[in-house]
């Protein structure tokens, strides 16, 4: 009997959290050149006034790369950081934040999920609610690339 009570408990709990992972926002309209290049603009701008040398990255809702922008001498593995941290922040549609907290709060499982960036810089887009693609920035500490990304997502 009691081991009917907690499994019962079990599949209602693995319930809940199937049901609280699908609030996560839909997928719009992928975001256009146009948008993608006002968006590194914004990201680029951001970095400058801070003295800050970073790659930025603006990716579809798929993680297709729309648009690519490098400052001079920027770290060469930023390029591919940046990428990934814009395709981790679309296709999971949160920024890449989470996953940094969640490892740093007892979650290592989290970073052996494909495609995972966990560091702070990947930054979903969002339109009417839904996310159309993400910004991603790689070049300083996270909290920096992740103020530089903001900045452009500010810019849709």
């Amino acid at each position: 009997m009691l081991t009917r009570i907690v499994l019962g408990f079990t599949v209602a709990a693995a319930a809940t959290v199937a049901v609280a992972q699908d609030k996560r926002p839909g997928y719009g309209p992928a975001v256009n050149v146009t948008q993608a290049k006002k968006i590194a603009a914004g990201a680029v701008a951001e970095c400058q006034k801070n003295g800050w040398n970073v790659a930025v990255a603006v990716v579809d809702p798929h993680g297709t790369l729309v648009y690519y922008e490098k400052m001079e001498d920027t770290q060469y593995v930023s390029a591919d950081i940046a990428i990934g941290k814009a395709r981790a922040a679309a296709t999971y549609r949160r920024p890449t934040r989470v996953f940094a907290d969640a490892i740093n709060k007892g979650s290592p499982a989290t970073a052996t999920l494909p495609g995972v960036f966990a560091s702070p810089g990947g930054v979903p887009l969002m339109v009417d609610g839904k996310v159309i693609g993400a910004v991603g920035a790689s070049g300083v500490t996270g909290d920096q690339d992740e103020q530089c990304s903001m900045a452009g997502a500010k810019g849709l």
